[in-house]
């Protein structure tokens, strides 16, 4: 049995800032991604085997740079394998209780010293402010997967936090949204301060960096960090922005844009904000919600003009990388993307 860290702020608790460890940045190597296969059928709909061939292809994707661990419902592993051709990609499929498929958000968020000594730490999920129902499978991902992993397991689940919600940069820094992370239906007995002392403990920086605002559509998430900003290399961090200047976004991207400038980053910028019709709704694909895998960026796209533009404009801001596009439209109707779907694992040495 994988031990436990004490948490829960008990008098002289270990938590990953006494301990030395800290949350490495996603351009940091990793030693495997985590995914899960969609499951709720009230969420998906009719496009739910639309979702489950496009989980697939990211997750054969992702599998040409680094290993992936896909996570199904008991009785549903058979059928994930299957889609993901398992057998000829590296893709390990196990099955446990989930409720759906949203990893970034339920997994573990892994915490490392640099010389080996690796833990993941299980903040508590309540499904973006009890959006969705049940969720109860879904809250106890993050312990699963540290016992999978064979990882020690810090509870952190006191405070109400998705992977999503937050980009560290490698120097001690962690990214997020006001939007988000001070909406009631989170920590509603939590002062902005108190948050980032908790953030600072449990992830083990020194700087919180607050964004105001994530996209005007996701109001599932309230604001996710993942779709309008990412951290790429040390001291650079992408930045979604559009150029339509009657874009409801525009206004509040280009006012991260200054305060990520403020705040000492070389911002680059995506400027492409594409949208698609899914599902009899319209849904924004933000090209920013990519996953920096082992030496690529895999990237949400749509069907269309944008195509080629979001490529080339990620390309731009991460020319040390292959940029890969797979399908981003059935994610944003699920209500995120690749980044959404995807937890890394870090290399427990760089």
């Amino acid at each position: 049995m994988t031990p436990v860290i004490l948490g829960e702020g008990e008098p002289g608790a270990s938590t990953p800032h006494t301990d030395g460890l800290t949350m490495p940045p996603e351009w940091a190597p990793h030693e495997r991604c985590v995914i899960a296969w969609p499951a709720r059928a009230s969420l998906w709909g009719d496009l739910l085997g639309a979702a489950k061939d496009d989980h697939a292809e990211i997750a054969r994707t992702i599998s040409r740079y680094e290993p992936v661990v896909l996570v199904a419902r008991p009785g549903d592993g058979e059928e994930a394998a299957a889609a993901c051709e398992a057998g000829s990609y590296d893709i390990e499929v196990v099955e446990w209780a989930i409720d759906d498929s949203w990893a970034r958000d339920i997994g573990a968020l892994v915490v490392t010293d640099g010389a080996g000594r690796r833990a993941g730490v299980d903040f508590a999920f309540n499904s973006w402010g009890e959006k969705f129902l049940p969720y109860d499978e879904d809250a106890r991902f993050a312990e699963r997967m540290c016992a999978h992993l064979g990882l020690d397991r810090y509870d952190a689940t006191h405070v109400v936090l998705e992977g999503g919600s937050i980009t560290v940069d490698g120097a001690s820094t962690v990214i997020t949204t006001e939007e988000c992370l001070l909406n009631p239906n989170r920590n509603p007995d939590l002062s902005k301060d108190h948050l980032e002392a908790e953030l600072e403990t449990w992830l083990g920086v020194d700087r919180v960096v607050w964004l105001p605002f994530g996209l005007v559509e996701d109001d599932d998430t309230d604001g996710h960090v993942d779709n309008v900003a990412a951290c790429v290399a040390a001291g650079v961090v992408v930045a979604q922005t559009t150029a339509d200047r009657t874009n409801p976004n525009y206004g509040r991207l280009h006012r991260n844009l200054e305060v990520l400038e403020a705040a000492g980053y070389e911002v680059r910028t995506v400027d492409v904000l594409p949208y698609a019709e899914v599902g009899g709704e319209t849904v924004v694909v933000p090209p920013t919600n990519f996953y920096l895998a082992n030496g690529a960026c895999i990237v949400p796209v749509t069907a269309g003009a944008d195509l080629d533009k979001a490529l080339d404009a990620v390309q731009a801001v991460v020319p040390d990388r292959e940029v890969v596009g797979v399908p981003g439209s059935v994610l944003a109707f699920g209500g995120g993307g690749v980044h959404c779907i995807t937890q890394q694992v870090p290399a427990a040495t760089p």
